[in-house]
């Protein structure tokens, strides 16, 4: 079921940063953009050199104000997992169950930035072909606390 390759489902116009820029920048994409996965990358060519997430915005317990003086490079995460486009979607989700990352750089040999897969990509593949015509009926619910509720 998911042996096509991931480059049938990756992003390929991805919104990159580059390590020298300030950690506002990231933010400022990650909120306008609601995105999660920034992967950061050098020269020309966009070689990949790291990722910056919303996870790593949010351990750093800093206030936006202090963003302005934070590199991407300081904060990026250098150690990280990579597929290529030829790879099959499957192996997409064994790294995303195994490793709880939920978004994957897709590169060539240079480490040069194709495109990008996510738990979204790999979760709206399956369904499209489990549910090719269906609708679902979604319910949605104004909740609220009332006096006497915790």
């Amino acid at each position: 079921m998911m042996n096509e390759s991931v480059s049938s489902i990756m992003t390929t116009k991805v919104i990159t940063v580059h390590p020298e820029d300030k950690l506002t920048v990231v933010k400022d994409i990650l909120f306008n953009k609601r995105i999660h996965h920034l992967p950061v990358v050098k020269g020309p060519k966009n070689k990949l050199v790291g990722i910056i997430t919303s996870y790593d915005i949010f351990k750093l317990d800093r206030t936006f104000d202090e963003y302005d003086s934070i590199l991407v490079q300081d904060v990026m995460t250098k150690k990280i997992a990579t597929l290529h486009p030829h790879e099959k979607i499957g192996a997409a989700a064994q790294v995303f169950l195994r490793h709880l990352f939920h978004g994957l750089p897709i590169v060539n040999d240079e480490l040069e930035l194709l495109g990008i897969v996510t738990t979204h990509d790999v979760l709206k593949y399956n369904f499209d072909r489990e549910y090719p015509n269906d609708e679902f009926e979604i319910q949605w619910r104004n909740l609220e606390i009332t006096d006497g509720e915790e």
